[in-house]
């Protein structure tokens, strides 16, 4: 399989680093959807990171969509998302929490970087910001009181996503989220993110 786009995505980070945890054989090409729009197209026209290119030679998109995919092809003790019911409504909650600050984190960046200073609507960036923040308060609402995985005993699909989003947010927004604001959340992803599967995976 191979994975198209740069680890300075999010989504693209939380896709390699879910490899690493499945076990699975791919290999990645970081190809920027900006500077190498052309190159990135010929693989997959909508120019949409993540890209996944599956063994079969079909073009997946969407880390959410791209992750159901993987969790079925690795092995059951592997797999990132619970079978139980409640577990995977657990999960889910805290990976769209973490989904949802993290895409109000993009558009900030957007708004900020790719708009002419003169048009910058710093309404509509007030209004991502408080999303954002709501986001992480309730993330940190949701794990004040955990001190391993998130989600049962062992690491799932919200463990990844709450730390990427955490670590992604802090590098993009620098200065912006102070650690007191969310100490659980800021502990748990430095924690988690000094394990083997993420350092290999580096944000650019």
């Amino acid at each position: 399989m191979r994975l198209l786009g740069s680890y300075i995505s999010p989504y693209v980070r939380r896709v390699a680093i879910s490899l690493n945890f499945l076990e699975l054989d791919w290999m990645h090409e970081s190809i920027s959807v900006f500077s190498e729009y052309d190159r990135f197209a010929a693989i997959n026209p909508v120019v949409k990171a993540p890209t996944l290119v599956t063994d079969s030679n079909i073009v997946l998109m969407d880390s959410s969509l791209i992750l159901s995919y993987l969790d079925l092809l690795a092995l059951p003790e592997k797999r990132l998302f619970p079978e139980d019911a409640l577990a995977f409504a657990q999960c889910q909650r805290i990976v769209g929490l973490a989904l949802a600050a993290c895409e109000k984190t993009v558009q900030i960046v957007y708004e900020r970087t790719l708009r002419p200073a003169e048009k910058v609507h710093q309404s509509w960036i007030e209004r991502c910001e408080g999303q954002m923040l709501c986001a992480f308060q309730l993330l940190e609402d949701e794990i004040a009181n955990i001190s391993e995985c998130l989600v049962g005993s062992r690491l799932t699909q919200a463990d990844i996503t709450a730390a990427v989003t955490w670590t992604f947010t802090n590098q993009a927004l620098a200065g912006f989220l102070e650690k007191d604001k969310c100490p659980a959340l800021a502990q748990f992803a430095e924690r988690i993110e000094k394990r083997s599967e993420f350092l290999s995976i580096i944000p650019a």
